[in-house]
């Protein structure tokens, strides 16, 4: 048996090598790789270890259904971008809006209908403000802050139909199965979100700022400056192809796909669980919901298919629509079978012992914003939310127990963490993409909602502090 202090050692190794390359697969694929030689320290042995931690956690059943759920989820968007939904619902909602004051409550109200994924979310609504610039006076700093607290912190509360369920009910699952605690992972990821403060605290915070409070922005952005090299459908194509002039105009074929996948996972949850308890909130409770969300994906992919060759498009174009969308989550799939991979490894090593045995000295009054906190650092050098989640969800889980603190408390405060990263870091895709689109600098733009992020992370470590006594 392994002395269990070789259990932090991949820890050890991922954190540093992920802020070191800006990259957080380098850093995972580093600690399982260490991790599997010291389980096996061969030339070959450990390489042989490796490898059927790997496949261990690929052929799994529900992590099978989790790397569907993505890749098709994915695909829908791809299909969906190509039939021309995102830009007609582009230029139907531009064609609509005259004042600033118009154009914060469209972002808002647009999450109904775009919070899939923040990607999605962003090349669709980021082309509509930035076409309508010249109309609003508001700086392109301040539309993608509006734009960005819309999208992740919101995202990540939302319990079904997003890009972050599966996975997020993915690695509490991981957790769980780790220190053998018999508790269904939806429920506990839906009892972790009224804890992800910094979320709720951020949203609240971006509508002061937005309706309330003028930022001053830290560069030149001038609205009038965005358009000048093109006229606007050619500004659109260039930040994304899914918004591109030669692409059909239909509203509809955004609109209907996702109502057609919200409500179908909402009645198939809703179904599977009443077969269980006939109680109308029990039986959501009681739903097997990645099977539900699956089910309802897959029906909705093949019907949007249909609804689009009834349209007259060519299957050619749909399928590899379908799949290039599919493969743009592939960094994603991947990323997820390495935190797999490490989970285990972890495991074996005695990681759970470990933690159990030497958190003791840490007061449980700082234990929750202590773990919020250290993430946040994490997240915001690896700029990356799954990463960060991926590293920190095995770690507090087994502190929640050791400690003997809410489980929910503990993984809302993983997901705030994360979501902190994702939202402040100039590393994030969520920053990248938004400076792209707006033509803004990165490093600029990173520093504009820098401060707010802070004083949004803030107010969220003394929440912790003061809710780890009620919980």
């Amino acid at each position: 048996m392994q002395n269990e202090w070789f259990s932090i050692i991949p820890f050890l190794i991922v954190i540093p090598i992920a802020i070191r390359t800006k990259q957080v697969l380098p850093g995972l694929f580093a600690g399982l790789l260490v991790g599997s030689y010291l389980l096996q320290p061969t030339l070959v042995g450990g390489l042989e270890k490796m490898v059927q931690f790997l496949v261990k956690g690929l052929i799994d059943e529900n992590n099978i259904k989790i790397l569907l759920f993505l890749y098709a989820f994915s695909g829908l968007v791809g299909m969906i971008k190509i039939a021309g939904g995102i830009r007609g619902f582009v230029e139907e909602a531009s064609s609509r809006i005259q004042n600033k004051r118009e154009a914060l409550i469209l972002t808002y109200l647009s999450t109904i209908g775009t919070f899939s994924a923040p990607s999605f979310r962003f090349v669709t609504i980021a082309p509509i403000m930035r076409a309508l610039l010249k109309k609003v006076k508001m700086s392109t700093q301040e539309l993608g802050f509006v734009i960005e607290t819309t999208a992740t912190p919101i995202i990540v509360l939302i319990p079904i139909a997003t890009a972050f369920v599966g996975y997020m009910t993915s690695i509490v699952d991981i957790a769980i199965k780790n220190e053998q605690i018999d508790g269904d992972p939806y429920n506990l990821f839906l009892q972790s979100i009224p804890f992800n403060f910094f979320s709720i605290v951020m949203i609240l915070l971006g509508i002061y700022l937005s309706f309330f409070h003028h930022s001053k922005s830290t560069e030149d952005s001038e609205p009038e400056k965005i358009g000048e090299q093109s006229n606007d459908e050619d500004d659109w194509h260039s930040c994304d192809p899914a918004v591109g002039k030669d692409l059909p105009n239909k509203p509809w074929n955004l609109l209907i796909p996702l109502f057609l996948v919200v409500s179908l996972t909402l009645l198939l949850t809703w179904w599977d669980g009443y077969k269980k308890e006939k109680g109308f909130l029990s039986a959501f409770i009681k739903a097997d919901v990645m099977d539900a969300m699956l089910i309802a994906l897959l029906f909705t992919s093949l019907f949007t298919f249909l609804f689009f060759k009834l349209q007259k498009m060519k299957t050619a174009d749909l399928l590899n629509s379908f799949i290039f969308g599919g493969n743009e989550l592939m960094s994603v799939i991947v990323l997820l079978a390495v935190v797999w991979g490490l989970s285990t490894v972890t495991e074996e090593l005695g990681f759970s012992g470990f933690v159990s045995e030497n958190a003791g000295w840490i007061p449980t009054s700082i234990v929750v914003p202590l773990l919020f906190l250290f993430g946040a650092v994490v997240s915001y050098f690896i700029g990356s939310a799954w990463g960060t989640w991926g590293i920190l969800m095995p770690l507090g889980v087994s502190m929640s127990v050791a400690a003997d603190i809410s489980l929910p408390l503990v993984i809302g405060a993983v997901f705030a963490s994360g979501t902190f990263g994702a939202f402040a870091s100039p590393l994030s895709d969520d920053t990248n993409t938004i400076a792209r689109i707006l033509n803004l600098s990165v490093m600029e733009y990173a520093r504009f909602k820098l401060k707010p992020a802070l004083i949004a992370a803030a107010i969220t470590a003394v929440l912790y502090g003061v809710t780890v006594f009620f919980f």
